[in-house]
């Protein structure tokens, strides 16, 4: 049998993604910027990259490095102004590379005009863009812990009710019940296709629906909040949310559509990506980021690294092309360094690298190398805890070593390990 594969561009391109931050300051105050980007995109021609994805660049506070947007028509001001990034998508597009943006569409920031509005009063007409409920008995509307760790819900005594933040405090989710959201953030992505942009990453993407009969979930032994994942995640509805989105501003097929989407297997990533489902193209999955992980975010575990990845990707790459295009990446923002996590960055450095490098570029599906890893950049392993700048690990700390769960060194030894 013959198997005919719709040619596409992002099939056939292999992406490079850049955490803004961290990759090239050219204006001295230690952050990356735009256009230290346009100043390295020959360089990332010519080693054969033709997509450049790059992490949130809209305003942000950084509770969580620019995943909690205050302005989502604007640039933060660390990275550029608006006139960089028009310059930015003009030179990867001489070149004929295209660019791929981290868009957050689950949440905002808690600084961003809609939320501001939304908590001064319960009549604001801004009330219903994000999700509101009456406490119990002085407690929160149930018991639904936060990926950040802590609750899910925080109080807010402007009107005395609690929000829903699945992330940080500081990002209240929005309210995708609410059509005046959905028209909110499709204007939003238009303004962005017109300024260029070829496709997106949509973060959390299938957390957009909640069940809002709120119910309490059951609390597992050792955790301190109920295992609130399938009242959040992966829920019917999201599929509508998404398929309106499509229909409404990607029906050319000229855009990438990109979702993270946590708890999705090769087994079911169809439900997304399938040919006849006008929804995603690729979906995010976290089989391989999960390789090498213990039961929870501090640890490391041993590994059989060619029977865990076998088991890890061939399922993704037997499945019928019908079913969806898988993206091939070992390590992200979200994760540490792939060769220090699957390889040996001590005593076989480089033929570590070389081997998962390899292995991530002869396999089905669209590479996407994190910056850094095409020189095998490795974890680092001297960092303290203030050294961190990511507020889950601030939370976790909070709840496991302060509550005696976790001491301490074994908490930052696993951050050495494991952290993002």
């Amino acid at each position: 049998m013959v198997l005919i594969l719709k040619r596409t561009w992002w099939k056939e391109s292999i992406a490079y993604q850049i955490y803004v931050r961290s990759f090239k300051d050219t204006n001295g105050d230690g952050i990356g910027d735009l256009k230290g980007i346009i100043e390295k995109l020959d360089y990332l021609k010519d080693i054969g990259f033709d997509m450049v994805y790059l992490n949130p660049i809209n305003k942000s506070p950084n509770d969580d490095n620019g995943y909690d947007i205050s302005d989502y028509y604007d640039i933060m001001d660390e990275f550029g102004t608006m006139e960089d990034f028009n310059l930015l998508v003009e030179e990867l597009h001489k070149r004929d590379m295209k660019l791929i943006m981290d868009m957050v569409i689950n949440h905002t920031s808690d600084e961003h005009p809609w939320f501001v509005k939304s908590r001064s009063s319960k009549d604001n007409p801004y009330r219903n863009y994000y999700i509101w409920q009456h406490g119990k008995d002085g407690n929160p509307p149930n018991n639904w812990g936060s990926f950040f760790g802590g609750s899910a819900w925080e109080y807010d005594e402007i009107t005395g009710e609690y929000y829903l933040h699945l992330f940080s405090k500081k990002m209240p989710d929005l309210n995708w019940r609410c059509d005046e959201v959905r028209k909110e953030i499709f204007k939003m992505i238009k303004f962005w296709i017109d300024a260029g942009v070829d496709g997106f990453r949509f973060d959390a993407i299938n957390h957009l629906e909640k069940d809002f009969n709120f119910p309490d979930a059951e609390v597992k032994e050792g955790q301190l909040y109920g295992d609130f994942i399938k009242y959040v995640q992966n829920l019917p509805k999201v599929h509508d949310y998404i398929r309106q989105l499509r229909k409404t501003l990607f029906n050319t097929g000229d855009h990438v559509l990109i979702g993270e989407t946590g708890g999705i297997s090769y087994h079911n990533a169809f439900i997304y990506t399938g040919e006849d489902r006008g929804e995603l193209d690729m979906t995010f999955h976290f089989d391989m980021h999960s390789v090498g992980r213990g039961k929870n975010a501090w640890e490391k575990r041993k590994i059989d690294l060619v029977h865990e990845i076998k088991n890890s990707m061939s399922g993704w790459q037997q499945r019928d092309d019908k079913e969806g295009w898988c993206p091939i990446f070992y390590s992200n923002h979200d994760s540490t360094r792939t060769v220090s996590r699957l390889g040996n960055d001590r005593d076989y450095h480089n033929k570590s690298a070389k081997m998962l490098a390899t292995l991530q570029l002869t396999q089905k599906g669209t590479p996407f190398i994190y910056y850094g890893d095409e020189i095998g950049m490795t974890n680092a392993w001297d960092f303290e805890l203030e050294d961190y700048r990511d507020a889950s690990i601030f939370n976790k700390y909070r709840d496991f070593v302060d509550t005696g769960l976790v001491t301490r060194e074994n908490y930052i030894k696993g951050l050495h390990l494991t952290s993002r």
